[in-house]
């Protein structure tokens, strides 16, 4: 640094290929979409602003880019002038003053002093982009388009500019059909991080907080690891339903249980051991009884007498009074195993007389009614159910951590309440 002189150092703040992350960095070869994959305040808009500016800036202020023409679309209008354009990210705040566009509210267009043009658009209106065409396009946000694809098969029409038009696409994971269909396309690449990529820039209690709070889950595995999750058309439960059932830390609970869906096999390849601890406050009526999922201790790839010490060890972290396992594959072997970490473990074995999607689904509907809440660090198990439909399982693999859940919600909430509802019968 202190070789360089006065004018080049002034410059430095402005070269972002000195300062980008990797993920921020545009990938070698030939292809038609960069999307930039990554958690909140991960770098997604500077990377698409700094993008922006190498298209449309030239070797001198006055001199041509690569594209003279640019679409600039997000959800709204407002977005696009308030996060793509003046935003702390934006062109404008990325831009040195001799290169700084000016921006025409009334054109909704973005102008560079070498006669480059950038033109917003809003997804809820794809019909305006019939018509433009252009040499280059940034995406923000495509996930949630509420007209995604309608509008992204119109910006692919309007891109015919130039010898190679592209577009960068920048969004924060979701299950969304528009953003799937893209990233299953040949011509697209992409690059990915989580927010702690980019922690230098951000506020210490921001990620702190974040962490704390969403750390483990559903939501924090796409919001902040920058995870695209699989919700499944038609599931028993959706992302949105699993955010609502957060909660920090669990009441006093009159019950605890550790529910096993054993692996009948050992191996890197054979199916996981499931392995989850619930528990649940039974006073007053059944119908008031709630459950609370505590902890996924799951392990894969390890022995049979392995995966029955990690339940003894669960058993013991939360103070549990029972374990419950199905037992349909491994049939008296699952309790001599567990017998063998802890001759003393309370046991009681389940037998599986339905399939696994009829078995969860009246544990779905204590969902639905408000009754199971999950604590952090269920980020896995989650992912499972939100692939479990009445048809069946649609996800990779076994749902050996749903099965777990399902036989832990069973022996809390639904068996006991069925009990108290039979008829009484009175001994004389």
């Amino acid at each position: 640094m202190d070789e360089l002189d006065r004018r080049t150092l002034c410059a430095l703040p402005n070269l972002f290929d000195i300062w980008a992350l990797d993920h921020q960095r545009p990938p070698p070869g030939d292809w038609r979409a960069w999307v930039i994959l990554g958690g909140r305040g991960a770098g997604k808009t500077r990377a698409g602003a700094e993008w922006v500016r190498s298209l449309a800036e030239g070797p001198r202020p006055r001199d041509p880019g690569r594209a003279r023409r640019i679409a600039l679309v997000a959800e709204t209008y407002d977005q696009v002038r308030d996060v793509m354009i003046h935003g702390d990210s934006g062109i404008l705040a990325c831009s040195p003053p001799d290169r700084r566009p000016q921006w025409k509210a009334s054109e909704r267009r973005l102008i560079w002093p070498n006669g480059a043009e950038a033109q917003a658009f809003s997804a809820h209106d794809p019909e305006a982009l019939r018509g433009p065409q252009f040499g280059a396009a940034w995406a923000d946000e495509l996930a949630k388009w509420k007209k995604g694809q309608e509008t992204w098969d119109m910006l692919q029409f309007a891109l015919r500019l130039g010898r190679d038009p592209r577009v960068c696409v920048t969004t924060t994971p979701r299950n969304a059909p528009a953003l799937k269909r893209l990233l299953a396309a040949p011509s697209t690449v992409q690059t990915h991080a989580a927010t702690e990529a980019n922690r230098a820039n951000l506020a210490p209690s921001f990620l702190e907080e974040v962490r704390a709070r969403y750390a483990g889950t559903r939501l924090g595995r796409q919001e902040l690891d920058g995870v695209m999750l699989a919700d499944v058309e038609g599931a028993l439960w959706t992302s949105a339903t699993l955010a609502g059932q957060q909660q920090a830390n669990p009441p006093p609970l009159d019950r605890v249980v550790v529910a096993v869906d054993p692996a009948v096999s050992a191996g890197k390849a054979s199916d996981a051991c499931g392995i989850v601890v619930a528990g649940a406050v039974t006073r007053g009526r059944p119908q008031d009884w709630r459950a609370y999922v505590l902890a996924d201790r799951t392990v894969q790839g390890v022995g049979p007498l392995a995966w029955a010490r990690a339940v003894i060890a669960a058993c013991d972290e939360f103070g549990a009074e029972r374990v419950v396992a199905e037992v349909n594959q491994g049939g008296a072997l699952v309790e001599t195993l567990l017998r063998q970490a802890d001759p003393l473990v309370p046991f009681r074995a389940l037998h599986a007389g339905k399939s696994k999607s009829a078995r969860a689904e009246p544990v779905a509907a204590l969902y639905e009614q408000g009754r199971v809440r999950h604590l952090p660090g269920l980020g896995e198990l989650e992912d499972q159910m939100c692939q479990m439909t009445p048809q069946g399982y649609l996800g990779q693999g076994s749902p050996d951590r749903l099965d777990a859940l399902v036989w832990a919600l069973h022996e809390l909430i639904l068996a006991p309440a069925a009990y108290l509802r039979l008829p009484q019968v009175r001994v004389l």
